[in-house]
C-alpha cells in the first residue's frame, strides 16, 4: 500500500440482520447496549469497518467473525485478528444511518468524521470555534455558510481523532485552514494546527448531497481512494 487514505461508505440498510457476522467479543459488547439507536450505530460502525478492511486486504481469506473491531482504552477503534492488532490505522464515523470508515497503513495516525448538513445558529459554532474560524464562517457567502460551518466542525473532529482524544479535548485547541472550491463530490485539501504543540494535520474534505466528509492524518497523503465493494473478497 502507498501513502494514501482509503475510504468506504455504508448505510444502515446494508447491515445484515442478525449477529452472525460479529465476533464473540463483539456480540458480548452489543449485548450491553439496550438503546436501539446506540445498537444500530454500533452495528453500522462495525459493519463498515469490517467491509473496509476486507476490501483493503483483498487477498485475505478472513471471515467477518474472525475480525474484532474493538474500542481501545483511549476510545479510538482498532481492528484485531486472532487477538493481534491488524497492520492498519482506522477511524470510524456515523450520522443519520450512514457509516464512514477510513483506513491507512499502520504508520499513519488517521481520523475521520461524517456530518449531515443542518441549520445551526451562530451560538453553536461560537461554543466550539476559534475567533478566526468564526470570522471565516461569517464572511462566507450565505449560500455556502452551512458547508463552511460543518467543514470546520468536522475537520476539528477528525483532528481530535488523530490524537485519539475525540471531544474530550477542547475543539478550540485546533485551528482549521481550508480551501473551499465548492466542488460537489470532489476531495479538497485542508490543514489543521494544534495551537498547543504546533502539530500539523493534513486533511481532505468533500461535500456530497447533504453530507460533509472529512479525514485527517499526521502526515501528507495522496488523494483518498474509495474502496469498492464489488472488488472485495468476503
Amino acid at each position: 500500500m502507498d501513502d494514501c487514505l482509503y475510504w468506504l461508505i455504508q448505510n444502515l440498510r446494508d447491515v445484515p440482520d442478525g449477529e452472525d457476522w460479529l465476533s464473540e467479543k463483539e456480540k458480548a459488547l452489543l449485548f450491553r447496549l439496550h438503546v436501539p439507536k446506540r445498537r444500530n450505530d454500533w452495528r453500522l460502525g462495525r459493519w463498515t469497518a469490517k467491509q473496509a478492511y476486507s476490501l483493503y486486504q483483498p487477498a485475505s481469506t478472513l471471515s467477518m467473525p474472525e475480525m474484532d473491531v474493538i474500542k481501545a482504552e483511549d476510545g479510538g477503534p482498532d481492528i484485531y485478528i486472532s487477538d493481534k492488532p491488524a497492520p492498519v490505522s482506522i477511524s470510524i464515523s456515523h450520522s443519520h444511518g450512514r457509516g464512514f470508515c477510513v483506513l491507512a497503513p499502520s504508520d499513519f495516525a488517521v481520523g475521520c468524521d461524517l456530518e449531515q448538513l443542518e441549520h445551526q445558529s451562530p451560538d453553536f459554532f461560537e461554543d466550539f470555534f476559534r475567533p478566526e474560524e468564526m470570522l471565516s464562517w461569517r464572511k462566507a457567502p450565505k449560500a455556502i455558510r452551512p458547508i463552511v460551518g460543518y467543514l470546520i466542525w468536522s475537520a476539528k473532529e477528525s483532528c481530535l481523532k488523530v490524537l485519539r482524544e475525540g471531544l474530550r479535548r477542547d475543539t478550540r485547541s485546533v485551528r482549521i485552514n481550508y480551501d473551499h472550491k465548492d466542488v460537489e463530490s470532489a476531495w479538497n485539501i485542508w490543514t489543521g494546527h494544534c495551537v498547543e504543540t504546533s502539530e500539523t494535520f493534513w486533511g481532505w474534505w468533500r461535500c456530497e448531497g447533504k453530507y460533509i466528509y472529512t479525514m485527517a492524518s499526521d502526515r501528507p497523503s495522496h488523494t483518498p481512494r474509495e474502496l469498492h465493494i464489488e472488488s472485495g473478497t468476503f
